[in-house]
């Protein structure tokens, strides 16, 4: 680790903590040529696996952005986007996996989705799932309607109908 100061490759560790509900460690560093500290984040990469194998860094922003195009004319907010990319990448980290298959990537977006506006949903499910004729979506709209007649009353799950 190189100080920041001084750029000396020699430093030390003082302290280390767990930040981020177990997703980072932070270390706090002392550099010994400059004396100075520093503090330095650790976080766990999490990486997706590509249908041809090839691996990338997860990037909440390129989740979000084909969220981003569902939502297009919908009551959503950068911060309901924001928050739903905060919800994703959550959600994928608790799978206790370093890598996820893309597929995962995109089953993490559906349920943040469908709580956040229905519409937005339909069209991400749309694409994700390839719906090919009007009995896809007809399908996907029964079950939308079930589980909002089945879920119990004052369910935040169930959007107001």
């Amino acid at each position: 680790m190189h100080c920041p100061f001084c750029r000396h490759t020699d430093t030390r560790v003082l302290d280390s903590r767990v930040a981020d509900d177990g997703g980072a460690i932070r270390r706090r560093r002392t550099c010994s040529a400059c004396e100075k500290r520093f503090t330095t984040v650790e976080q766990m990469q999490l990486a997706v696996i590509k249908r041809s194998g090839a691996s990338e860094p997860f990037n909440r922003e390129k989740a979000v952005s084909g969220v981003r195009k569902a939502c297009k004319g919908r009551p959503v907010s950068a911060d309901d986007l924001s928050r739903l990319g905060q919800q994703v990448e959550d959600a994928l980290r608790c799978l206790g996996s370093a890598e996820v298959p893309a597929h995962e990537v995109g089953l993490a977006i559906l349920g943040p989705l469908r709580q956040l506006d229905e519409v937005a949903y339909l069209r991400f499910a749309s694409v994700y799932r390839s719906f090919t004729s009007a009995e896809d979506f007809e399908r996907e709209i029964d079950m939308l309607r079930l589980e909002r007649a089945t879920a119990p009353a004052g369910d935040a799950a169930a959007p107001p109908g």
